[in-house]
């Protein structure tokens, strides 16, 4: 049987690259952990807190310190915990949850020690409420990965040659875990905020990482109806990603196209979320190819299934 490329033969090649990747990602989340306290850096939808967008006529980088000290002495020590600058020369003032009188007190003394400005926006979440999205966030990932092993085993209940369709799903989250723990890595490493948007990009990538490798999962389906008396699965795996190999990076350029455009022309608000979607897809579209059917190829070949 003849292939174009034999991906299954550099399985230990895929395998060893992810493997760097994710463990280069785990020390950055263990990084993170001695110096910060968590993994990786959650955002006040996690942790409850407060959040103050603010525009002054002019930009100034040293008011981020002239900010950060008036408040600290209005309301409390320590009350601002980052204050970012955009490129809309707007300042995001993220700190502890503040009452109404607090945030009162906190805008008083920005506009006596350091000038009137605009507000553009202004969020609070209580610690509570925080805990609750963090469990739930874990929750609605948790129910994705066993409906996703549920569906594929039952999509390929009918695979020929007597192969589990339990091994299907379970290859396919095998990738998945692969995705998001690349993806939570980069952040981790990068020292990006993740918040609710963020789990709707895991999401997202979920989705569209299975996708992708439902599309080799039934080329190869397809392909084991025709398997010949020495071909192994290996090779019907080969030919089923050859055959999908250039609709799988069509589909995934053109998203990325899309991404990038809003990811620098779309709104701040959106830059986390557009970039771990940007991240995902661009892994997921390797874990499809690269990641699930090698890991289905090395399974099923330990019965060598004819």
């Amino acid at each position: 049987m003849k292939t174009q490329f034999k991906f299954i033969k550099y399985t230990k090649l895929w395998f060893a690259l992810s493997t760097i990747a994710i463990l280069i990602g785990i020390g950055a989340m263990v990084n993170n952990k001695m110096k910060t306290g968590h993994f990786i850096e959650l955002g006040i939808d996690f942790t409850g807190g407060t959040v103050m967008e603010i525009k002054f006529d002019k930009k100034d980088d040293n008011k981020t310190q002239s900010i950060k000290k008036a408040v600290d002495a209005a309301v409390a020590k320590n009350t601002i915990s980052q204050i970012t600058i955009t490129d809309k020369d707007t300042y995001i003032i993220q700190g502890k949850t503040l009452s109404n009188e607090q945030y009162e007190t906190a805008k008083k003394a920005i506009k006596d020690s350091v000038g009137k400005f605009e507000e553009i926006r202004f969020n609070t979440i209580g610690p509570k409420i925080g805990a609750t999205l963090k469990n739930k966030a874990f929750i609605a990932l948790t129910i994705a990965i066993i409906a996703i092993v549920l569906y594929i085993a039952y999509a390929f209940r009918k695979v020929p040659k007597r192969v589990s369709p339990w091994k299907f799903g379970v290859s396919a989250i095998v990738a998945l875990v692969h995705d998001i723990a690349i993806t939570l890595g980069i952040f981790a490493l990068l020292g990006f905020e993740v918040d609710a948007f963020f789990i709707t990009a895991l999401l997202t990538i979920m989705g569209f990482s299975v996708h992708d490798t439902i599309v080799v999962f039934d080329r190869v389906r397809e392909n084991l109806k025709n398997q010949g008396r020495d071909d192994t699965f290996g090779d019907i795996a080969d030919m089923s990603l050859n055959q999908t190999l250039t609709r799988s990076i069509n589909t995934s350029i053109s998203t990325l196209f899309t991404l990038v455009a809003l990811y620098f022309l779309g709104a701040d608000s959106l830059k986390i979320f557009v970039f771990a979607l940007i991240i995902g897809i661009f892994v997921g579209t390797y874990s499809s190819i690269f990641i699930a059917s090698p890991v289905l190829t090395f399974w099923q070949e330990r019965k060598r299934v004819r």
